[in-house]
């Protein structure tokens, strides 16, 4: 199985890894049995996303897929945020393994599911603007 070299530098020197105390969102996708579980905090201010922080418990793909999609989120509005594409972060990472591509599903959907708690917190149904966000295909 080869790794692009980003891919390796995002596993062994992972981006904006750790817990934001006062989060404005936190998303956790993932479960035990698939393996690879990840947990993204995202801060707001003024629609942008000023911070976002992760923690991965899984493969080298799941931290690199995480780290990738933290960097591709600092700065970005909420509405560019929702445009994160499991296809984008796998070409910000040069490509995964057929069978790690899962890692990037995960990377997607862990930033949905934060987006989804930031809006739920501000009173909003996040459902309408984020869609469902469906179990791993890769955990079934």
């Amino acid at each position: 199985m080869l790794y692009s070299e980003k891919v390796m530098d995002h596993f062994a020197n992972p981006r904006n890894v750790g817990e934001i105390e006062d989060a404005d969102g936190i998303g956790e996708v993932g479960n035990a049995k698939c393996g690879d579980i990840m947990k993204m905090y995202i801060k707001v201010e003024g629609g942008i996303i000023t911070d976002v922080k992760f923690k991965t418990f899984g493969c080298g793909a799941a931290v690199a897929t995480s780290s990738i999609a933290t960097e591709m989120l600092k700065g970005k509005s909420i509405e560019d945020a929702l445009k994160l594409t499991n296809k984008a972060v796998v070409e910000a990472l040069e490509g995964l393994p057929p069978q790690k591509l899962h890692c990037s599903v995960l990377a997607e959907q862990a930033v949905k599911s934060a987006l989804s708690d930031y809006y739920r917190r501000q009173g909003i149904d996040p459902v309408p603007i984020v869609g469902e966000i469906g179990e791993c295909e890769a955990c079934h």
